[in-house]
């Protein structure tokens, strides 16, 4: 599912604000290897994997989800932004009764279906197929999979999957369509925090005898390769609370020297080993010495394909709720939502 589907499948969880990761075979002798791992996580809309490249869902759909959202028709003010949030009144048995109501009677109510799963958490909605399965000993993603069909189907598929198996399957889907990769599969492996990405990369394991690296190796190519095999590792370094200006200035004159082809190895450990907090001090210092950004640097060195991947991750590593409020604004856009004045 890389499509608007999957941008709000997974409502109610929390993001993490950065990668973890490490690449050991590729690292320069000329620069510091990392040490430790990151335990931080940050807060953010939505925790899910985004696509605008490819399927489309009917704006009906699409309206009817956004229109059970929390804020959807009120006034956004600092402070009260956001819809995913702990449905404060929350009752699973009241929830429950609701959607056996809704798929028991003659016709589905989409809309009732739709309201209970987009407004709770999802630790709620685990709470409310736990409940289903006690109350009825049928499993509430199979009843609702049988009343259901479409869209809206995939939908509550992923709004009753745990977010790592979620996370998985889409890991699966991206890697297996190289369009979609560079998208998706950055996207996973870029914003998960490290114990995230673990039960991500065990799901996937289990439910396709398979470790994600070996598609990985199979399936892409190039630095965009070298990038998904070194976040995939989850071994970025975490960021201690002392600034070593030493590092960040070494980094810069790296950046600087790693011209052509044979210094990729450069520009992907610096990317995928440094701390984010360490890495927007090194993009603001490489800018004060260059006169312009480290992106342009990437536009002028790199072949096209080397490009997105590199610009991707730049752009997780300077503002990551920034990077997923484009990537939702832009698949909003492919959908040409009417206004809602």
């Amino acid at each position: 599912m890389t499509h608007l589907a999957s941008l709000l499948a997974p409502l109610g969880t929390h993001v993490p604000a950065r990668t973890h990761t490490h690449s050991s075979e590729i690292a320069p002798t000329d620069l510091k290897s990392p040490a430790g791992n990151s335990k931080g996580e940050g807060q953010a809309a939505a925790h899910c994997t985004m696509s605008v490249t490819s399927g489309k869902t009917g704006p009906s759909l699409t309206q009817e989800i956004l229109s059970h959202l929390g804020l959807a028709s009120k006034t956004a003010a600092w402070g009260t932004l956001g819809t995913l949030r702990t449905f404060l009144s929350f009752s699973a048995d009241k929830d429950v009764q609701r959607l056996l109501r809704a798929i028991a009677g003659q016709g589905v109510d989409r809309s009732a279906i739709v309201d209970v799963l987009t407004n709770r958490s999802r630790e709620q909605r685990q709470l409310i197929s736990r409940g289903f399965q006690e109350r009825t000993q049928q499993d509430l993603l199979q009843s609702l999979q049988a009343a259901l069909s479409g869209s809206l189907e995939r939908i509550v598929v992923a709004l009753l999957q745990p977010a790592a198996r979620f996370d998985a399957q889409q890991l699966r889907t991206a890697l297996k369509d190289s369009s979609s990769a560079e998208d998706v599969a950055m996207e996973i492996l870029a914003t998960r925090t490290p114990p995230q990405l673990q039960e991500c990369l065990a799901f996937y394991k289990h439910d396709f005898q398979m470790e994600a690296e070996e598609d990985i190796k199979s399936k892409t190519s190039g630095i965009l390769q070298d990038l998904l095999l070194a976040l995939a590792k989850g071994r970025r370094e975490s960021y201690c609370g002392i600034i070593d200006y030493n590092l960040a200035e070494q980094d810069v004159q790296a950046l600087k020297r790693a011209e052509g082809p044979t210094t990729k190895g450069t520009w992907v450990l610096v990317f995928t080993q440094r701390n984010p907090e360490h890495l927007v001090r090194v993009f603001h210092q490489y800018q004060r010495d260059t006169g312009h950004e480290l992106e342009k640097t990437v536009r002028h060195r790199f072949h096209r394909d080397a490009q997105g991947p590199l610009l991707s991750l730049a752009s997780v590593i300077r503002n990551t709720p920034l990077y997923f409020a484009d990537k939702l604004h832009r698949a909003l856009q492919v959908y040409k939502l009417p206004s809602q004045e």
